[in-house]
């Protein structure tokens, strides 16, 4: 994939939740949600202050993390549905 995000950005993969509880039920496909959890593929650079002095990016390639439900922009790259979204809509970093 020749694809870089720019400045703030990051590209996310979705992982797929769960298809049962933790109860044991299956959640059929028409029930589901789409995740709000995901790897990062790629990042930018970082934003810039003011002054021109970078700000470093806190999640880098290979970080799984969580976002809003809402969050983000959906692309198509290599026939692989991805998500283009800055920095800033990502909640948090998975362990």
């Amino acid at each position: 994939m020749a694809f870089k995000p720019l400045h703030d950005r990051v590209l996310v993969r979705r992982v797929e939740s769960e298809e049962k509880t933790k109860g044991g039920l299956i959640i059929p496909d028409s029930a589901k949600e789409k995740p709000s959890e995901g790897e990062i593929v790629a990042c930018g650079d970082g934003a810039r202050k003011d002054n021109g002095e970078l700000i470093e990016m806190a999640v880098k390639a290979g970080d799984r993390v969580l976002f809003g439900k809402w969050s983000g922009t959906e692309i198509t790259i290599d026939g692989e549905e991805l998500l283009i979204m800055k920095e800033s809509d990502i909640l948090g970093k998975t362990a």
